[in-house]
This record gives structure tokens, C-alpha cells and sequence, in this order.
């Protein structure tokens, strides 16, 4: 049974409204709210509410609302003004223009992290060519990397890896919607420890957090992205710790190994990258906000 407050809403729901009264409504209550993107949260979720695009809410904007189309808009309102983000009431994100399913044991993929998958193309033109190309996932979560890469690559093949078998379930999923799934292999365990190379290409985007500022984190990724994806230990570094020594170990001579990285971290990456007999041979690429993101390096050939 919903909560207390929750009934209240649905009950008092207003019905009869237009659907472009309906989304204007809860776009000034999100404003009120002190909600980021307000105008774009409400149109997205009476949208999902009605099963209606922005085309479909354009045409039918003086349709009226229904009762039960009302309770589900407020439903889906209660949920967004007590701070859950839209890509969780949804149950979905895109990535890299990719519709891609959630679940509660994956990250909602971001746009800073589409950088990641830029660099690796732009990486890939550099690296001797092999058919097919064989690429890595590691914690591909919902299998946003790796599935927008195979979008990308018609001839590539890949693997995703993840501790979580939840998560792993998500981006198989994703790849079947997708219709990638031929071309995909999802295996269960921690970052690549169950694999043997060689690969062309390995990306990540591992946890980076540090432990200490979990708690300092928006409520929309602290309260509903899995700990488990976010808490990189004490410096923020330990997985790539751990995955690019891996990473040296699985990779081809001159294949290459990408990851996200969070701010301020690029230069002890890259040093974890030399130390394990990686050769960094470019600058960080940059997201929008000017910040290094992605990091790459090569295994040389002999």
C-alpha cells in the first residue's frame, strides 16, 4: 500500500485538466521544488504517464486528462518531488541515443560518460586492424559502453563484465532490445578476473568516488545509484587499481584501454597506466564541463 501522503495526492489528483495544463501544472510544482530541468522532468513523465511522445503531446495537448491517467502523472510526481530522478520512476536512459533499461543494481548512464565512448573511437583509428574487433565492458553495468560501441562497430564483438549477476541481467536485456545480442557475451565476475585475451580494446567506467564523499553526493545518485558503483575507497582509486593491471595482461600488442575518470584524478591514472607497462600517449579527453573524463593508453607492440 502507497504511503499516507502518497493517497492523499492520487486522491486529490485533479482530473480534467488538459494535458498541456496537466504538464504545466507540475512543471511550476517542480519549480517550486527547486527541481534542475523542471519543464523537461514534467513533460517526460506525463508523457510516460500517457504513453504519448513530444510529438503526441504537441497533438493531443487539449485532450483531457483521465482520472486514472491523473493518479498515475501524481504517482509519478510524489516520486520525482521526493527526490527520485526521472531515468529511475521511467525505468529507463539514453546513452549515446540508445534507449537502455535500469535497474536498481546499475547507474543511470550520464552524458559525461558518452566521452568515454568518443575516445575509444577516436582511439580505435590508431590501432592495428583485426576482424573481428574484440572489445571489453568492464562493470558494464547496464552494458552502456559496451552496447554503444557494438552501435557503433558492425563488425566488433564484445564482452561485458560484472560482479552483480542483476546488472548483468539489465544489460543483457538491453542488448536484446538493441539487437546487439549476437554480437554480446556477458560474464559474471570481478572487473575481468574470469577472462583471457586477447582484446583490441578495454573500456570501464569504474567506481571513483571516494569513500568520504559518498555522503556528499546529490540525493538523486547518493539514495538511488547501487554504493557499489560509485565508492572507489579511500583515494577514489581503487578499482583501477585493480583492473589496469588486468587490463596490460588481457590486452593485444597495441591494443588500447579507456576509462572514465573523476575530477582531478587523470594524472594518478595515467601513472597507474605507466606502472603497469602501459604507454599513455594522448591527453585526457575532456567532457562539456572542460573536466579530463576519459584516459587512455596503449600496450605496445613487441
Amino acid at each position: 500500500m502507497p504511503p499516507k501522503a502518497l493517497r492523499r495526492d492520487v486522491t486529490d489528483a485533479p482530473t480534467g485538466q488538459t494535458i498541456e495544463a496537466a504538464r504545466r501544472t507540475l512543471a511550476k510544482r517542480f519549480h517550486a521544488a527547486g527541481i534542475d530541468y523542471a519543464e523537461l522532468d514534467a513533460r517526460m513523465l506525463v508523457g510516460a504517464a500517457l504513453d504519448l511522445d513530444l510529438t503526441g503531446l504537441i497533438a493531443s495537448a487539449s485532450r483531457r486528462v483521465t482520472a486514472a491517467e491523473a493518479a498515475q502523472i501524481e504517482a509519478s510526481a510524489h516520486r520525482r518531488l521526493t527526490g527520485e530522478p526521472v531515468a529511475r520512476i521511467l525505468g529507463q536512459k539514453e546513452f549515446w541515443g540508445l534507449p537502455l533499461a535500469l535497474s536498481v543494481a546499475t547507474l543511470v548512464p550520464r552524458p559525461d560518460t558518452e566521452t568515454v565512448v568518443e575516445l575509444a573511437l577516436e582511439t580505435l583509428r590508431g590501432l592495428p586492424s583485426t576482424n573481428p574487433l574484440r572489445m571489453v565492458d568492464i562493470g558494464t553495468g547496464s552494458g552502456a559502453i559496451l552496447l554503444a560501441l557494438l552501435h557503433e562497430l558492425p563488425s566488433a564483438i564484445g564482452v561485458g563484465t560484472d560482479i552483480s549477476l542483476s546488472a548483468l541481467q539489465t544489460a543483457r536485456r538491453n542488448a536484446a532490445d538493441l539487437n546487439l545480442a549476437p554480437r554480446a557475451l556477458f560474464v559474471a565476475c570481478d572487473y575481468a578476473a574470469a577472462l583471457s585475451g586477447p582484446f583490441d580494446l578495454i573500456v570501464s567506467n569504474p567506481p571513483y568516488i571516494r569513500s568520504s564523499e559518498i555522503a556528499e553526493l546529490a540525493p538523486e545518485v547518493r539514495e538511488h545509484d547501487p554504493r557499489r558503483a560509485l565508492d572507489g575507497g579511500t583515494d577514489g582509486l581503487d578499482a583501477y587499481r585493480a583492473l589496469i593491471p588486468q587490463a596490460e595482461r588481457l590486452l593485444n600488442q597495441g591494443g588500447a584501454l579507456v576509462v572514465e575518470a573523476g575530477r582531478g584524478q587523470s594524472g594518478d591514472i595515467e601513472d597507474l597506466m605507466t606502472t603497469a607497462g602501459l604507454i599513455v600517449e594522448r591527453p585526457p579527453k575532456t567532457d562539456l564541463a572542460g573536466i579530463p573524463r576519459a584516459i587512455s593508453a596503449r600496450k605496445m607492440p613487441l
